[in-house]
């Protein structure tokens, strides 16, 4: 049976029944309409608690056992996965269900590989979050990982919830190969193909990963738009560019996405703001160019219509102009 059809018969059945004597027969399109609406928003409900069914029936089947643990003994994975967010808005309603309800799924942990005592998480770091700030033991698979199962595991806990964002993902990939991890192992954790992975390798290597904890996970922002930020920020005199706009209070107030796309905007061509302009006249007071001051920089621009050959002129002169003005600034030193 569909699952279009099983929600259409659970529905539908209250409807299709004979009504009370002397009350109104039901109108069936009514009950599934208001129904079928109702479900809509406990739709991704209905998802995540299928395939936390499934993932339970699945540690069943192999045999595993549950224990409790203190959350107090269990330590991060020794490689993250995850940018620091500007919220998780479904932590709250996690920690809810798991206090009316109890933990439904255990998390998975390892025997941790020089503590003695202390275990390792695989996966379940949302769950071990909750149930550390409820005060209470939590379930928990100890299954014996190496450091290649654990990364697996890791990744792939991904696929049961919100995955991880492009940048996310690009940042473990390069924490995993520079850990030693072979490509086979990190396509593995990611669930990515060779050339998947090469992109995601190359954009972390190209943006600071100072920067990227910066703007955040940036989840609206795609494969696309971060290569082209990787591209953009290999030009010159973009670090500046990079630097005002991550100092600035529209930056430290803005979601990780609007973070994002102030970085682009001030670093794309097109948009980056002119910089100071100071105009420059000849003696007879034809304006002939523009002296324009940026940061660390300053470029002269003539207007050839009015002053033609004049640049290629100044060109041609800048190594007898600069041993001017060096020999002036030293004439200046020795004076002062």
């Amino acid at each position: 049976m569909s699952r279009k059809d099983a929600i259409n018969n659970l529905f539908l059945k209250k409807a299709d029944a004979p009504a009370p004597h002397g009350s109104p027969a039901k109108d069936p399109e009514r009950v599934r309409t208001g129904a079928i609406g109702a479900m809509g928003t406990s739709l991704q409900e209905l998802t995540q608690g299928a395939r936390a069914a499934a993932k339970l029936q699945e540690q069943l089947s192999a045999g595993d056992h549950v224990v409790e643990l203190s959350p107090n003994l269990i330590d991060p994975s020794p490689i993250a996965d995850r940018l620091p967010a500007d919220g998780d808005p479904g932590f709250d309603q996690l920690k809810a269900s798991i206090e009316t309800h109890g933990q439904q799924v255990p998390i998975l942990v390892r025997p941790h590989p020089t503590s003695e005592g202390r275990y390792q998480i695989a996966y379940g770091r949302r769950r071990l979050r909750a149930i550390a700030e409820l005060d209470r033991n939590i379930k928990a698979i100890v299954r014996k990982l190496s450091d290649e199962e654990l990364v697996v595991a890791q990744g792939r806990e991904n696929l049961d919830r919100a995955d991880l964002s492009f940048i996310e993902k690009a940042l473990f990939a390069k924490h995993l190969e520079d850990a030693g991890y072979d490509r086979a192992v990190i396509m593995a954790a990611l669930s990515s193909d060779k050339a998947d992975l090469s992109r995601y390798i190359a954009v972390a290597r190209r943006v600071p990963e100072a920067l990227a904890r910066k703007i955040g996970p940036a989840t609206k922002a795609g494969r696309a738009r971060w290569v082209k930020l990787a591209e953009e920020l290999e030009k010159p005199g973009q670090s500046r560019r990079v630097d005002d706009v991550v100092e600035s209070v529209g930056f430290r107030e803005a979601d990780s996405d609007g973070r994002f796309l102030l970085v682009l905007k001030a670093i794309s061509p097109g948009t980056r703001r002119m910089g100071k302009s100071q105009p420059w006249s000849t003696p007879h007071g034809r304006q002939a160019a523009k002296i324009i001051r940026q940061g660390t920089q300053t470029a002269i621009t003539f207007d050839e219509r009015r002053v033609p050959e004049f640049a290629s002129f100044v060109a041609a002169r800048l190594d007898r102009l600069y041993d001017e003005f060096s020999r002036a600034k030293e004439e200046d030193d020795t004076d002062s």
